[in-house]
């Protein structure tokens, strides 16, 4: 598996012939390197509805003829028609060829941007996703839960993709205790350093998760990928 991170929360996941673009903010990203032009994906995976993590996605979707996998009630508010659509919901599983998604939860808000105003989208999500032997999680826009502890972490996750940027989700410290809780080998910080606002220091990050856990972390810059 091969795992690309794009900037902010978007992933690119290559596996098992399938590639995979999870919460696609690119348009408008100052730290995404690409264009939507770019990414010709075959699923895109989005965890709620906030700007940052819906981003290009039904667009991105609609040119490339790909699959857009999301909970079933952020499917209803984006009503992407012309676009095939994948709508599951917490707990559920899906599998497209030889990749598996879970559906997990987030503790975190989503609405979309409608013409009329703001409507709500349902509830935040993660995803666990299986290929090519591995599992990974990336758990969107989430607060530390103890659900990460009890229920997650039987999902045997070997790598988690955490946001550490604090003030709209968790921050450095809640993400080494989730990774803890989780039992991850691998942890790689996400979420962090795109606006002022969630501005930190990944290698404090690393520091107090490999001091104070058994999981190693692994710092991507945009554009950097690693195999797993």
């Amino acid at each position: 598996m091969k795992l690309t991170y794009e900037g902010h929360s978007c992933f690119t996941v290559e596996a098992e012939g399938l590639n995979l673009l999870i919460d696609p903010f690119i348009s408008g990203n100052p730290s995404c390197k690409k264009k939507p032009e770019d990414f010709h994906p075959d699923l895109v995976l989005v965890t709620h509805g906030h700007y940052d993590h819906l981003g290009d996605a039904v667009e991105i979707a609609r040119r490339c003829g790909a699959t857009l996998v999301a909970p079933v009630e952020l499917i209803r508010a984006l009503d992407p028609q012309g676009v095939d659509t994948l709508a599951f919901n917490l707990g559920g599983c899906a599998s497209v060829g030889n990749v598996h998604l879970i559906m997990v939860p987030a503790w975190h808000g989503s609405d979309v941007v409608t013409p009329e105003g703001p409507r709500y989208a349902g509830v935040a999500c993660g995803y666990v996703i299986r290929a090519d032997g591995v599992s990974i999680y990336h758990a969107g826009d989430t607060a530390l839960f103890g659900d990460m502890a009890s229920v997650l972490s039987r999902y045997n996750i070997d790598c988690a993709l955490l946001p550490i940027g604090d003030f709209y989700t968790m921050g450095p410290r809640d993400a080494v205790t989730a990774a803890h809780w989780l039992k991850v080998k691998k942890t790689i910080p996400m979420h962090y350093n795109t606006f002022p606002v969630i501005e930190q220091d990944a290698a404090a990050f690393a520091h107090d998760l490999e001091d104070r856990t058994e999981s190693r972390c692994t710092i991507l810059q945009p554009g950097e990928s690693c195999q797993l």
